[in-house]
């Protein structure tokens, strides 16, 4: 195998090939291996900053989508109490029912749905976005959105805390961003993350299905242990670390395994009654299976809080 580790570029061994996208139909098959050293995991072939931007571009940026049934749904049910309610019970994987103050950076922050609720709960939030019309969306919302990578992105201004909600698992260098965001912060400031879990239990039981492979997106695949010495080794100490597994992603998972084929987009996950029901039955049916695989530690996300040292 010819792609060395990108933590510490120690040789490769495959874990498991066939891997396909199993969400927009890209027809490239792909390979998880794992580093022989450091036990990191992560997805080959690899590809580069031109090629994963093309990607993006073509299938993965907010594209301005507005009122069709799927994104009005989603609007109501997010503007909603019964969305708190619902992120109590299912898991908050993206700090949206977090309180504080003091300035944040959300990096990634796409149309601005993270950064309403952290002003809201308190913080001066800005953004981060390379996708020129998902910023434009954010800054209508009065936010102060930097069109920027983060390893580009120079200010004077210190941030308290920054958010990395599904966003590290998708660099090319999970170690830089993290000294990108070291640079950036105040003394004792937090990064806050949020990325799948390698030793998910649903990887186990769904194999190639597994929604969060999500090739040739997810660059990189963490367990715990990778993690914290990823953190460890960017000058983060972990304050917190806890699994959610979101009934989502369960969902996705399940109709993954039901309907995706190689080259093919999957256009249930896009069915909002049908994911919506089966979300409800997966939170009301196997909620101790949820519960029992985030305590053994094989739910399906990891949160964590982490503080610079």
């Amino acid at each position: 195998m010819e792609n060395n580790c990108l933590a510490c570029r120690a040789p490769l061994g495959k874990v498991m090939d066939g891997v396909f996208d199993t969400r927009f139909g890209i027809e490239t098959p792909y390979v998880i291996a794992k580093c022989k050293n450091c036990n990191l995991e992560q997805t080959i072939p690899l590809p580069n900053q031109g090629e994963l931007n093309e990607l993006y571009e073509q299938y993965y940026n907010f594209s301005g989508e507005r009122n069709t049934r799927y994104t009005q749904l989603r609007a109501k049910f997010i503007n909603s109490f019964l969305y708190r309610i619902w992120l109590a019970i299912d898991g908050d994987i993206s700090f949206h029912l977090a309180c504080g103050t003091g300035s944040l950076l959300d990096v990634g922050c796409n149309e601005g749905r993270g950064l309403e609720f952290y002003k809201n709960h308190g913080y001066s939030a800005e953004g981060l976005e390379l996708n020129s019309r998902a910023a434009e969306v954010a800054r209508g919302k009065g936010f102060i959105v930097h069109g920027s990578t983060l390893e580009g992105f120079t200010t004077e201004n210190k941030y308290d805390v920054v958010v990395l909600s599904n966003v590290l698992e998708h660099s090319l260098n999970p170690e830089d961003m993290l000294r990108a965001i070291y640079r950036l912060l105040n003394p004792n400031g937090q990064v806050w993350i949020s990325c799948p879990n390698s030793q998910s239990w649903l990887r186990s039981a769904f194999g190639r299905f597994w929604i969060n492979w999500h090739v040739p997106f997810h660059v990189v695949h963490f367990s715990p242990d990778t993690l914290r010495e990823v953190l460890k080794k960017s000058q983060f100490e972990v304050v917190k670390m806890r699994q959610e597994t979101p009934a989502l992603w369960v969902s996705h998972t399940i109709l993954a395994r039901l309907f995706a084929k190689p080259g093919q987009p999957t256009r249930q996950l896009r069915s909002a009654v049908l994911v919506a029901t089966l979300i409800l039955l997966i939170r009301g049916l196997l909620f101790p299976l949820l519960w029992l695989g985030n305590l053994i530690q094989r739910g399906d996300c990891m949160v964590v809080v982490a503080c610079k040292m």
